[in-house]
């Protein structure tokens, strides 16, 4: 028995968590459509990349069975994915869709799915479980509002997913809001600079929250060569400031001297490698690394290594 489940996974939250489930419970085999970043941009305030919701589908289904992801640009998936899949998993509100693939598949001649229907998750004050407004900070994955108030000083989905891995790791849930602010530093910062954007950031982004998480990555002449590092403020409104770092890597000559003659890191490696978006996605250190560590977790590290004195209170 094959079954199919879609979504954008713009945030894994419950809802979606009770879907990919109920997949598993009723198909030997999964197959997983997860939108494109135009399909998934449209629409949308915001929007996480391809390269990070699917990082996060994959860790979430580890281990419950086998499966295939596939990208899809419209409701109805590639023929060559979909054709031969005997049972759709999908929600109360979704089933419309479900019911107009059939219609189409019908005219191809094909059999209907058979469509397992998920109910639909709500908040804890009723209202329906939404990406968009986890996204926006209202509630936490489950739905709750009754959770630690965090905001990020950055509207980067990369930043904003690593402070959420972070902070779920140690409270479990948490509500996440990014929150568009200035870093007071050049658009390149250099040594003192990372850690003064940092804080900069976290200030400005705290207002009424119980939290504020400032992320600036900098770069600085050390041993060898010119160096990444991320540093990171954490403030609460108590006042308490706690700061980190994460671990440095090296950039190749070619790009150094460019950042050192004024050009940021993303034009340097773009001129070199003709890599786009890089700090959205998987980072220069993702590029460097052939994959083997990506922005968001080392990100993560500084988010850490700032929490860390938190810890010791506790």
């Amino acid at each position: 028995m094959i079954s199919a489940v879609a979504g954008t996974f713009n945030i894994l939250h419950d809802g979606h968590k009770a879907m990919l489930r109920r997949a598993f419970e009723v198909g030997d085999e999964v197959r997983i459509g997860i939108t494109s970043d135009r399909m998934a941009s449209s629409g949308r305030d915001s929007f996480v990349s391809m390269h990070n919701r699917r990082k996060e589908l994959e860790s979430f289904i580890s281990g419950m069975g086998k499966y295939v992801i596939f990208e899809i640009d419209d409701m109805y998936g590639p023929a060559v994915m979909m054709d031969d899949v005997d049972v759709l998993v999908v929600s109360e509100e979704t089933l419309g869709n479900g019911r107009k693939i059939n219609e189409e598949r019908e005219r191809r001649g094909l059999k209907p799915l058979e469509l397992s229907v998920v109910p639909i998750l709500r908040t804890d004050d009723g209202e329906k479980i939404s990406a968009s407004a986890i996204l926006k900070g209202e509630y936490s994955r489950s739905g709750r509002r009754d959770v630690i108030d965090i905001a990020v000083g950055s509207t980067n989905q990369v930043k904003v997913a690593a402070v959420r891995a972070v902070m779920e790791r140690i409270y479990g849930e948490v509500r996440i809001t990014a929150v568009d602010v200035q870093s007071g530093v050049p658009p390149q910062p250099f040594g003192d600079q990372t850690h003064q954007g940092s804080e900069n950031r976290a200030k400005a982004a705290l207002g009424e929250h119980d939290m504020a998480v400032g992320i600036e990555a900098g770069v600085f002449e050390m041993l060898d060569g010119l160096y990444d590092i991320q540093h990171c403020t954490i403030i609460s409104k108590d006042g308490k400031a706690t700061y980190g770092q994460g671990s440095g890597f090296r950039y190749p000559d070619k790009v150094a001297e460019l950042v050192r003659t004024g050009s940021t890191v993303g034009d340097a490696m773009k001129e070199v490698y003709g890599s786009t978006e890089i700090g959205k996605k998987q980072g220069a250190i993702g590029l460097l690394s052939k994959g083997l560590l990506d922005r968001k977790s080392l990100t993560e590290q500084s988010v850490m290594a700032a929490m860390i004195p938190r810890l010791w209170d506790d």
